[in-house]
């Protein structure tokens, strides 16, 4: 039995105006900007008084949090739903386009520039953890074995990751696959975001194509 079929009527009602609020926040993210999120401004949306939506989110930052748990567990359980299929890191990087496209504004909640006066949580963290886990783990499968970088003289910059690892958490990848990580999460993503900024608009080409060429650029 699942927690919604044990909840009280008041923790449905309570539940489904959280959700609520977040859907006319993602709009006004959509429209302004996450800087420009404003409870006020939802309760008048949602004709009801600023004070009510406080007994629901304490304030901004507690709401920007909610969405940002939220769009970080979308990507990791998408991520790792394809993980779990089969998926190698050639696909990974383009179920993480395919994720980033269907809501772009919801991408640069996460990756893009930082809320002015706003500071996650460690939890928030946690969740982002994972996302790397997944893609630690398929950098790892493709450094290793006989079509792997294992036997290829070791780059400064992975010597150099190998003692400052602290962004990979626990998990056992070597150099190699963390240097592979880390280059993998820097070139996607400023791709994916001079994409989805509209960088590209106008200039002829096709972004798919430009993306599956650094990607090719970067696996070994």
């Amino acid at each position: 039995m699942g927690k919604s079929d044990t909840a009280t009527p008041r923790e449905r009602y309570r539940a489904q105006v959280r959700t609520e609020i977040k859907e006319h926040a993602w709009q006004q993210i959509a429209t302004a900007g996450a800087s420009a999120l404003s409870l006020n401004a939802i309760a008048k949306q949602m004709g009801v008084s600023g004070p009510a939506l406080y007994r629901y989110f304490a304030g901004r930052d507690e709401l920007i949090t909610e969405l940002i748990r939220d769009a970080y567990r979308s990507l990791a359980d998408t991520l790792g739903a394809a993980a779990a299929e089969g998926a190698d890191l050639s696909g990974l990087a383009h179920v993480l386009r395919g994720w980033a496209l269907a809501d772009p504004h919801r991408y640069f909640l996460l990756y893009g520039t930082p809320v002015p006066g706003y500071h996650a949580p460690d939890d928030t963290t946690a969740i982002s953890s994972e996302i790397m886990a997944t893609l630690l783990t398929a950098c790892a499968a493709l450094t290793q074995g006989p079509q792997g970088a294992q036997d290829a003289p070791e780059a400064p910059f992975a010597a150099h990751l190998e003692k400052h690892r602290a962004w990979a958490g626990d998990h056992p990848a070597p150099p190699a696959a963390l240097h592979l990580a880390m280059s993998f999460w820097t070139r996607m993503h400023g791709v994916l975001s001079l994409e989805l900024a509209g960088h590209f608009t106008g200039m002829g080409f096709d972004p798919d194509l430009l993306f599956a060429a650094e990607l090719d650029a970067l696996l070994p």
